[in-house]
């Protein structure tokens, strides 16, 4: 049985209104666990600056005595928030995406890596450079992936190209040498990576991030919303190399697809098994606004669901729908999810579900209960979207599970620390 042992705050924030927010880079790590330490990357916004470069990194660490701030960045020069990681030697290592002209607030932008050493990481980190292929053109959106082998130190990392929008990776090597670059291209923009990478053996998930194609939906959704903008996330995509060190990714598959419906996919995790086998989680809509559903298909279901997916070499050998609910069936409304594994090998799921009432709860499914959900974490506040200290980055497997994310309060963001016995 699960026992909730902290569940408090930990800092609040100032919407920075670029199109990011605190947690916005959803496919990457931003909390770690090592020991008895937790560590994450929380954003703070600029007094009266313009976006889109308006924020700055902050390192926080919650060790016995509770929140405090290691580090900020010098500059608000970010968009995005910087996804963190560590590797096997305890260093904690960020991802951060500076403009590349102090003071502009958008533009070419400098992918950089920040390492920090030392028990209490307050000193100045190493400034790491990774090597890009020739051609690449990085901007304050770059959709950027980072996974890590947490035994042996390899780092894979991916950024879109602002005008292709293919994604551009980069291997480091376990020695701390940049030898492999190339790119992913798939069927359409995709972003929001998740990146796994175990003894070479690479995954990437991500998801098509293109602009409304149906013109009469775009303009239908324009009437409703007056928004200017229309992105639409509708095909789910998959690559991997059997071995990054010596092969680029094979030519990736579709795992999912809503177009026809003008549905909704939210990627959500991505995790390898000890045996090699790909386990994916997203959230599925088959018609994302009731309204669109109530002009354009009427009289089908809106449906929305917690899908998983297992792959071997590639290929799909299992699809189980773990938690769903349609308009006739089903008290509880899947909302997001992450896979967590405790010591033992145990493969658990940690939603988000939402009641009749619209209130937010958090749950742990085991991997094979499709069908329903297995036991309620009782938080005060139900975490949606949240992050948790996560395999793809370098935190490993746990029986505490740690949450960190947005609760019911705005502008505050939490923390929860769960013993799984």
């Amino acid at each position: 049985m699960a026992l909730v042992d902290i569940e408090e705050e930990v800092t609040r924030y100032e919407a920075p209104n670029n199109g990011g927010s605190p947690l916005w880079c959803y496919g990457a790590p931003l909390v770690v666990r090592t020991g008895d330490k937790v560590y994450l990357v929380a954003m703070e916004t600029g007094v009266n600056l313009p976006p889109l470069c308006n924020t700055k990194w902050r390192l926080m660490c919650r060790d016995r005595s509770g929140w405090s701030e290691i580090q900020t960045g010098a500059d608000y020069s970010e968009r995005e928030p910087c996804p963190l990681f560590q590797l096997p030697d305890g260093s904690l290592v960020m991802s951060i995406n500076p403009i590349h002209t102090p003071g502009e607030n958008k533009g070419l932008c400098d992918p950089m890596l920040l390492r920090f050493h030392g028990e209490n990481k307050s000193g100045p980190p190493e400034v790491v450079e990774p090597i890009w292929d020739v051609g690449t053109q990085f901007t304050e959106h770059s959709y950027r992936g980072i996974g890590v082998d947490g035994s042996g130190g390899e780092i894979l990392q991916l950024n879109i190209h602002s005008k292709t929008g293919d994604q551009w990776w980069t291997y480091r090597d376990s020695e701390g040498e940049w030898p492999r670059q190339g790119k992913i291209t798939f069927p359409i923009r995709s972003c929001y990576p998740q990146v796994s990478l175990r003894s070479g053996a690479a995954h990437v998930m991500a998801i098509g991030d293109i602009v409304e194609p149906v013109e009469e939906w775009r303009a239908f959704k324009y009437e409703e919303t007056k928004r200017d903008w229309d992105y639409v996330f509708r095909r789910l995509f998959y690559a991997y190399t059997e071995d990054i060190r010596v092969e680029d990714f094979a030519r990736p598959v579709e795992i999912d697809n809503v177009d026809d419906t003008a549905g909704h996919i939210l990627n959500l995790d991505l995790l390898l098994s000890d045996n090699g086998d790909a386990h994916l989680l997203y959230l599925k809509s088959t018609i994302q606004y009731e309204s669109m559903r109530d002009r354009f298909f009427l009289g089908e279901e809106l449906v929305t669901s917690l899908e998983y997916v297992r792959l071997v070499d590639g290929e799909v050998i299992e699809r189980n729908t773990l938690i769903r609910q349609t308009e006739d069936e089903g008290d509880l409304k899947p909302a997001y999810g992450r896979f967590h594994r405790k010591k033992d090998g145990t493969l658990l799921t940690v939603l988000t579900a939402i009641d009749d009432e619209g209130n937010a709860g958090n749950y742990l499914l085991r991997l094979g209960d499709e069908g329903g959900v297995s036991e309620d974490l009782g938080l005060v506040q139900g975490l949606r979207p949240f992050f948790t200290a996560t395999e793809r980055g370098g935190s490993p497997p746990s029986d505490t599970l740690d949450l960190f994310g947005f609760g019911s309060e705005p502008n505050s963001i939490r923390y929860a620390r769960v013993s799984l016995g």
